[in-house]
């Protein structure tokens, strides 16, 4: 890997005009194509073989005005008015007959029809027109959405002092959009390098790689939707995840190669060396990262495992564009990398010698170890109340028209009016569908959790029926999946007494189906990715205790993680300056994200810093003809950690810029997920692998490179250090 990376690096370093116009030919080539060939992204959520999903096929097949996308018009009018006044009652009516007249729209629900119940609210203030769709939501066109728009705006135009929202399970999901705060990460991420490097010229070189890398990466994920079905969350999680590793990477690359050029060495060899050492690295770290993130299809759910692949797709590019642009750039500059010189102040010294933070860690390994081991404890205690759920309409900023109809329809009719679930199931031996319905009805209003049935109805074909179920709590609350599991634990009773193989389905429970599904795949891809973490830094570093402390150091990384993000989204600590617009469940794959990204960078982290202890250390016990003595590895701790310190912590000073600049005004979607990322990174980094990790190493001393022989001869070796 050493050898053929040297060799890249220094043909890159030869011909630089080549590679950086062979990497913009490609993007323009996958940047032209997506603007030509690519369709929208897909906010459907599915998962096949659930109960759910099983329903929404039922209801395809024999009750089509059922089974598509809905929405729905919320209008209250002022106190001391009811909706069933003439002018409003005239204006709902008009609005009724508009959504009846637009391409696309199966059937509008009257409020006021004698045969369906709870959508005018108790004091009459309130209506809801619901409008069933042809189809899913991505097969719901603009001109359709603007056709029904157009309707909602002429029934507020008719009843100004009346509130009119529009809503539903189509306006659910946001679409997510950059604004101009997440640009802020990338200028505090020159403003590091420049501190970094000491070098306008070299500043940009990472951070014009990462733009490239992660420009291609997000045209060709736009247009791969030619081919398969893209949420809109993919290409922003790709954006943030791709731009975070590639700055990184060149990062590495680049201070390797500035280190050399200062100590005399030929900048033509130098890049060669740097992208052999510290390339290897980079590789090692970029396929941790991909394996974790293809590691996502562990849950089964086709949209996630999509957006792992798309994911990976970024990171990849993130570690080719390194290990050729980088050393290109680096054959623009030549002799110019040095930058200018710095003052040396008295806490950190050349010449081998040590600053004061690993000095003050090494010399009370004990006090740090059970600070930072007890603290990051603490931190994770608000992880054990975390929720999840799929996003829907009440986490939309207040502004939105679809947050407003959601807000306005749990005032007036409860919050189970936001989620409402569906029975469904076959009829044909009945021969009394009116009255079997109504005795469905009857039975499933005294469930505890039921609001009320709405509607319980065969269909034309008399062969299918329908039961339209409000839950008393909102469709994100616990209460309203534990309603689910009991509805579905009714099914034998039900099928023994009437027949009827009832399955559960609707919006509302599909995003159950999900969380629950997530949840279980928790364990099994917590137990893959930390196998694969021991594994993988066991043939690295030769060793069984330092892959041990590694992977305990990740855990506590991710579970203080989700104990910050449970603290706001949970608690409501800060959700106010971090502008979360709700509290309550995050995003149901917002864990299993966390844990597989969040792998792939403490990986990097653990790589650079303790592969130059090891080979400090190794070093030592060659000029010491194979003996090494505990004070010996000490010394290696502190070298190793002075000599990769100022690297680790400028490439966690980015990440955590970069996650963090999507947390303030990113979508209800992303911002959880940026939210863990940027805790983890900086407890991952500064608490974990630079005050940990030097502290647990002083303690193992020696015995942090022992290895049993058996061991080390059936495990393959791995040049991370570019020995060869």
């Amino acid at each position: 890997m050493s050898t053929l990376l040297y060799s890249l690096g220094r043909w890159s370093y030869r011909h630089p005009w080549r590679v950086l116009v062979g990497w913009l030919l490609l993007l323009a080539i996958a940047g032209g194509g997506a603007v030509v060939f690519m369709k929208g992204t897909d906010n459907a959520f599915s998962i096949p073989g659930t109960e759910a999903q099983e329903g929404i096929a039922l209801l395809e097949r024999t009750f089509p005005q059922a089974s598509g996308t809905s929405a729905q018009v919320v209008v209250v009018a002022p106190e001391g008015a009811t909706v069933a006044e003439g002018r409003y009652r005239e204006a709902i009516d008009d609005a009724v007959t508009g959504f009846g007249a637009v391409d696309g729209i199966l059937a509008v629900t009257d409020p006021f029809d004698d045969q369906v119940s709870g959508v005018v609210s108790d004091d009459e203030r309130a209506a809801i027109v619901r409008v069933q769709f042809d189809g899913q939501s991505t097969e719901v066109t603009d001109e359709t959405k603007s056709a029904l728009s157009a309707v909602a705006d002429g029934l507020s135009d008719a009843v100004p002092d009346a509130q009119v929202a529009l809503g539903g399970d189509l306006f659910s999901t946001s679409m997510p959009a950059l604004s101009p705060v997440e640009a802020v990460g990338v200028l505090i991420a020159l403003f590091v390098l420049i501190a970094t490097f000491r070098s306008f010229v070299v500043a940009w070189f990472p951070l014009a790689s990462a733009l490239i890398g992660v420009g291609l990466a997000i045209a060709l994920i736009f247009l791969s939707t030619v081919v398969s079905p893209i949420s809109s969350v993919t290409p922003m999680l790709a954006l943030m995840l791709g731009l975070a590793v590639g700055i990184d990477y060149a990062l590495f690359i680049v201070a390797r190669h500035q280190d050399q050029v200062r100590a005399g060495m030929d900048p033509e060899q130098s890049t060669a060396r740097a992208t052999g050492t510290a390339g290897s690295a980079v590789v090692f770290a970029g396929v941790t990262v991909l394996i974790a993130l293809i590691g996502l299809s562990f849950a089964g759910i086709p949209f996630l495992t999509t957006m792992g692949i798309a994911a990976a797709v970024a990171v990849a590019i993130a570690v080719l564009v390194a290990v050729t642009l980088t050393p290109a750039l680096l054959g623009f500059a030549k002799h110019r990398v040095a930058g200018w010189r710095r003052r040396l102040g008295r806490g950190v010294r050349l010449g081998g010698k040590h600053n004061r933070w690993v000095m003050l860690v090494t010399r009370h390994p004990v006090l740090t170890t059970v600070a930072v081991v007890v603290g990051l404890a603490v931190v994770a205690i608000p992880a054990a109340s975390l929720r999840l759920a799929l996003p829907n309409a009440g986490v939309q900023p207040i502004a939105s028209e679809a947050r407003q109809a959601y807000d306005l329809t749990a005032e007036h009719f409860g919050p189970g009016a936001n989620g409402p679930l569906i029975m469904t199931g076959t009829i044909v031996t009945s021969d009394d569908p009116l009255g079997l319905m109504a005795d469905l009805k009857a039975e499933i209003e005294k469930i505890p959790g039921v609001k009320e049935v709405g509607l319980a109805t065969p269909n034309e074909a008399i062969d299918t029926g329908l039961i339209q179920i409000t839950p008393e709590t909102a469709p994100d609350d616990a209460a309203t999946a534990e309603l689910v599991r009991t509805l579905r634990a009714q099914h034998d009773r039900l099928l023994d007494e009437y027949g009827v193989d009832l399955k559960v389905t609707g919006f509302t429970a599909v995003g159950i189906d999900i969380s629950d599904r997530l949840g279980a795949a928790l364990l099994p891809f917590g137990l893959f990715v930390v196998g694969l973490s021991f594994l993988l830094l066991m043939i690295v570093f030769r060793s069984i205790w330092v892959p041990l402390k590694a992977t305990l150091g990740y855990l506590l990384s991710i579970f203080a993680a989700f104990g910050v993000v449970a603290a706001v989204y949970e608690w409501g600590w800060l959700s106010d300056l971090l502008h979360v617009t709700r509290t309550g469940p995050v995003i149901s794959f917002m864990p299993i994200i966390l844990m597989g990204v969040l792998f792939g960078l403490a990986m990097d982290y653990e790589v650079f810093l303790v592969s130059r202890m090891r080979e400090d250390y190794v070093h030592a016990r060659r000029a010491r003809r194979g003996r090494a003595d505990r004070a010996t590895a000490i010394a290696a701790v502190r070298s190793g950690f002075t000599a990769s310190a100022r690297v680790v912590t400028a490439a966690a000073v980015i990440m955590f810029a970069v996650f963090a600049a999507f947390v303030p005004e990113g979508d209800s979607s992303i911002k959880p997920i940026a939210l863990g990322l940027a805790v983890g990174i900086a407890v991952d980094a500064f608490l974990v692998r630079m005050t940990l990790t030097p502290a647990v190493m002083t303690l193992l001393g020696e015995k942090a490179w022992w290895m049993p022989r058996w061991l080390d001869r059936i495990l393959p070796h791995f040049d991370i250090e570019g020995e060869a």
